[in-house]
């Protein structure tokens, strides 16, 4: 199946895939954490026992063709069937949280090589989606970690991430955290989040009052997306670690073939 016009319209790079896969690449028309709903409290009992079906059918374990094979992560895959369907037969909100993203294959995989960046800090994953960023936070000795997200049903898929992990869940908040009093972080992350003007700036804002209110550092992963590169925040970034993506990652994401860690200091 060929990406349609419309998906291409707002797809960050043109994707080799199809069907339902292509709901996690559109970029445009996201609303920015529009729910208010409550935070999860993370266990698995906390999870719908027919979503937690849902996700187990609909997804494949993988640790395979990403930056981090230490993590293993409920992925959509060629294999799986919702990958091949028509997007509309996807019953539930897109699935940005089941693709490893390249931004945050970088971030997951600087934190795991340099646990001393996170060993005994606060962490702050904003815009978790499958959870990795977070994990890799965690299997590095975080003292405090709270993953975000828009969609409850990537919380979901965060705790049985941690499950396969053999992690206890951390907490997951669902809910427009750009709104709220800002917390003290020692450190916040964020990957593949300056997809879009209006977030880009907004995020650019948020980060710089986290910085200069709290001196959190921030470290931000982004594979080069224009949104990104034409972004004024580039001149308050700092190159930390450049990795060659892996042939899998390449093959899903056209035109790219690196992903950057960058260090932003306001």
């Amino acid at each position: 199946m060929a990406l349609s016009l419309g998906w291409r319209a707002f797809a960050p790079f043109p994707m080799n895939c199809c069907g339902v896969f292509l709901k996690a690449v559109r970029s445009s028309g996201l609303p920015l954490f529009p729910w208010g709903r409550c935070p999860w409290r993370g266990t698995g009992r906390f999870l719908d026992p027919e979503m937690k079906a849902f996700l187990e059918e609909n997804t494949e374990v993988t640790s395979s063709g990403s930056l981090t094979p230490e993590i293993q992560l409920r992925l959509l895959t060629p294999r799986c069937k919702f990958w091949w369907e028509r997007a509309d037969l996807w019953p539930h909100s897109d699935p940005y949280w089941a693709i490893y993203w390249p931004g945050g294959q970088a971030l997951s995989r600087y934190l795991l090589d340099n646990p001393d960046v996170v060993r005994g800090k606060s962490v702050l994953d904003l815009g978790s989606g499958c959870g990795a960023t977070a994990i890799a936070a965690k299997m590095s000795g975080a003292s405090r970690i709270l993953a975000t997200d828009i969609d409850p049903i990537a919380g979901m898929a965060i705790i049985l991430n941690c499950e396969l992990n053999q992690l206890n869940p951390f907490p997951i908040l669902i809910k427009n955290i750009l709104d709220l009093e800002q917390d003290k972080w020692d450190l916040v992350v964020l990957g593949d989040m300056f997809y879009d003007e209006d977030l880009a700036d907004s995020l650019h804002q948020w980060l710089k009052n986290c910085f200069w209110i709290h001196r959190t550092q921030v470290l931000i992963g982004d594979p080069g997306r224009p949104q990104f590169r034409g972004h004024s925040i580039q001149h308050q970034l700092h190159k930390v670690v450049e990795y060659s993506l892996p042939e899998p990652t390449r093959q899903e994401n056209n035109g790219l073939t690196t992903s950057t860690v960058w260090d932003f200091q306001p």
